[in-house]
């Protein structure tokens, strides 16, 4: 991790972004939780506030005072060793604290933490700082992916007033060929990192072609008009199951109206545009797309090496890796050490970003991860043969 210290001005500048998404939500839209995965954005606005309390104020501000003791009890996520929590299916249901409340805490954590790091802080605080704002990064991201399902599944199709748009993929597909050898895999430079991305070694990679683009959505049309989600060939065992048991005969956000496609953006319901990459997709489909086309996913290391090869963040790219440590992975003690290591199991690794990442949060050896049944994310396809 680098040991520069946070400058106050980009403590706010971050924050700032977080309500900069919300700007145009009702406070209606900020309590709902359509299903358990989806956190209401009046959690995600009040969570990555009470990070910065429980981490950084109480621990090193002499005198500091909570701005509500319940609310570590309501905001906590996952962090077993800083006490009990709402469980994440009954965050939906918390319409106290009010939104306003909410915003009074922001407001009252930013005076306190700006004012705190005007005085001096030390590395060991910078750094943990730092971690902070990563981590509110990525709720941001948390953020867009939230918002757009509970928009995306009411009736009259909202659009946020933030501006996020996919691009054309380029028209030609080229495949870029790596060659067989031992590569180095990893996080090498003093910028900062997740521990996941640590224990930089060495791996064996045969030959391989990848694709220069993410598979758009006219390719993925003709899969799904060749019958793919009819045909149990295609499919892992689970994934078959998966969509079988849901209906899934589309990526999410897809509707058939009269005879044609079409789906829900932030910018509104829309006819489906075949020259965007598809979006949406669970790992299953992805794999089952790629079967479809004699190919497969890439690993999460023959993405890292052909990465500086091709553009990349638009979308998640799902791999064909599952999410495990490292050589040599080491979790940091305490309650920051749950962050990443627990979720080591049952999930693959996606690399890159996406239009919903926020500046200057990605990098090549970013090693994201969901479970393979997830799609409300922003995920993407690029093809290997």
């Amino acid at each position: 991790m680098t040991t520069n210290i946070i400058t106050k001005a980009h403590f706010l500048e971050v924050r700032k972004q977080t309500e900069a998404i919300c700007k145009s939500l009702n406070p209606e839209d900020t309590s709902v939780q359509p299903v358990e995965y989806v956190s209401p954005p009046k959690w995600h606005l009040a969570h990555t506030t009470w990070f910065f309390e429980q981490f950084v104020l109480t621990e090193f501000k002499p005198d500091y005072k909570v701005f509500n003791k319940d609310f570590a009890f309501y905001f906590n996520s996952y962090y077993n060793n800083v006490g009990e929590r709402v469980i994440r299916s009954n965050r939906g249901l918390m319409t106290r604290p009010t939104l306003d409340e909410v915003f009074a805490f922001r407001t009252y954590v930013n005076e306190q933490l700006a004012d705190f790091m005007s005085n001096g802080i030390s590395e060991e605080i910078s750094s943990i700082i730092e971690i902070g704002l990563q981590h509110e990064q990525q709720h941001q991201e948390l953020l867009i992916y939230d918002i757009k399902y509970i928009f995306g599944n009411q009736p009259s199709f909202p659009k946020l007033d933030y501006k996020i748009q996919l691009q054309k993929e380029q028209s030609y597909q080229e495949f870029i060929q790596i060659s067989e050898g031992i590569y180095e895999i990893g996080h090498k430079s003093d910028n900062f990192c997740w521990d996941n991305e640590l224990g930089r070694h060495k791996v064996y990679l045969q030959d391989y072609e990848i694709s220069n683009r993410l598979v758009t959505n006219s390719e993925y049309k003709e899969f799904i008009e060749a019958g793919g989600y009819e045909d149990f060939n295609l499919w892992h065992a689970d994934g078959w199951e998966f969509v079988q048991n849901k209906n899934i005969k589309a990526p999410m956000y897809w509707h058939k109206v009269n005879g044609k496609w079409m789906y829900y953006t932030l910018q509104g319901f829309k006819t489906v545009e075949g020259d965007l990459p598809v979006s949406h997709i669970t790992f299953y489909e992805a794999f089952a797309f790629a079967q479809w086309k004699g190919m497969r996913l890439p690993t999460e290391f023959e993405w890292e090496i052909a990465s500086a090869q091709f553009n990349y963040g638009q979308l998640w790219e799902w791999t064909n890796s599952a999410y495990l440590p490292y050589p040599n992975y080491t979790k940091v003690e305490g309650a920051l050490g749950e962050y990443n290591g627990k979720f080591m199991i049952n999930q693959m690794v996606l690399r890159g970003a996406s239009i919903a990442t926020s500046k200057n949060h990605s990098r090549p050896t970013y090693r994201n991860f969901f479970q393979p049944e997830m799609r409300w994310q922003f995920s993407g396809i690029r093809l290997v043969k």
